[in-house]
């Protein structure tokens, strides 16, 4: 008796223990589900954004990709040198370029118009190009000695062999001849000396403007001034196949040059005393247009025998330097 009470006290409590157990363990799951289930949509929505995330990486590394530059090269040394990224987007620049020992060789001999030449210095003083570049620099050509890799930066990996030429779109002659070309055509001559005007556009206008108002000739510095590129022949619109031009080694020097031969200096300044339209000299007149920021640089203000100004009314302060030339010449010319 005793032990089937026994037995059977365990089994009714087995009973109520397994239900209890039971139920505990369902409740207890239940809650575990219910974790589960926020876990799973937690994990599932970051999965999601980080797979987003990785996928933006992806497509923007893969944009990346698309966009990289074909020439990592030319990208580095764009990136480095700003001249040389202004050559590169101006390809075509390389039309009027030769490079190569023989190619240039035969240009200098043929003596074909010359705006630039870049050269190593082993080049320079070789038996065969000293006389010839040493004559093209005394005459204005701007001659730059240059390192091996500067040359490959220019003409990008080219096979240059240690000389570049650009060409330019019309010859210059001397200053001795502009001098003697411009008094034997008129009594009082006018020429314009560009003083720091290195934008192309600009030296295309003035010279388009100088041949407009029977300007007999412009002087061009070798440095520090734009030369006669394709771009300022566009710009003149045909005006550089009737206009002289004559590019000195030093314009200070050009200036007492001409001052010798009875030319007057002229030079335009917005801080000028005396005002162009009250300007009644009758003589051979030399007038120097400077850049837009700098102006006239000091040494040859010195030069200078009258600073004129343009008068201005509007609330501007300053005019273009091709616009100053052209109303300069305008004033001067109507006399």
């Amino acid at each position: 008796m005793k032990n089937s009470s026994k037995k059977f006290f365990l089994g009714k409590n087995n009973k109520n223990n397994k239900k209890n157990s039971d139920f505990g363990s369902y409740s207890k799951n239940k809650n575990r589900s219910e974790k589960n289930e926020r876990f799973l949509k937690n994990s599932f929505k970051n999965n999601n954004v980080d797979n987003l995330n990785k996928n933006e990486k992806n497509n923007i590394f893969s944009s990346s990709n698309k966009r990289k530059p074909i020439f990592k090269s030319n990208s580095e040394f764009s990136n480095k040198n700003p001249e040389i990224q202004q050559d590169f987007t101006n390809k075509r620049n390389f039309d009027d370029w030769i490079w190569g020992k023989h190619s240039v060789y035969e240009a200098l001999c043929s003596e074909r118009a010359i705006n630039r030449i870049w050269c190593t210095s082993e080049i320079f003083s070789s038996d065969k190009f000293y006389i010839l570049l040493k004559n093209l620099k005394s005459k204005g050509v701007l001659i730059e000695e240059v390192s091996w890799n500067r040359l490959s930066q220019l003409t990008y990996g080219a096979s240059h062999q240690g000389v570049v030429l650009q060409l330019a779109c019309s010859k210059t002659i001397s200053l001795e001849q502009l001098i003697d070309f411009s008094k034997h055509n008129c009594a009082n001559p006018i020429l314009l000396a560009l003083d720091g005007i290195t934008d192309p556009h600009n030296v295309g206008a003035i010279i388009r403007s100088a041949e407009a108002f029977d300007c007999k000739g412009i002087i061009i510095p070798q440095r520090r001034s734009a030369g006669l590129t394709g771009t300022v022949a566009k710009v003149a619109a045909g005006a550089l196949e009737h206009l002289q031009v004559s590019r000195v080694v030093n314009l200070n020097r050009a200036l007492e040059e001409l001052k010798k031969n009875g030319f007057l200096i002229v030079g335009l300044s917005g801080d000028g005393q005396l005002s162009i339209s009250n300007f009644l000299e009758k003589a051979p007149l030399v007038v120097i247009v400077g850049s837009e920021d700098k102006g006239i640089s000091l040494l040859t203000q010195k030069k200078c025998d009258y600073h004129l100004s343009i008068p201005l009314k509007g609330k501007t302060s300053s005019l273009n330097a091709s616009v100053a030339a052209a109303i300069s010449l305008f004033h001067l010319t109507c006399k």
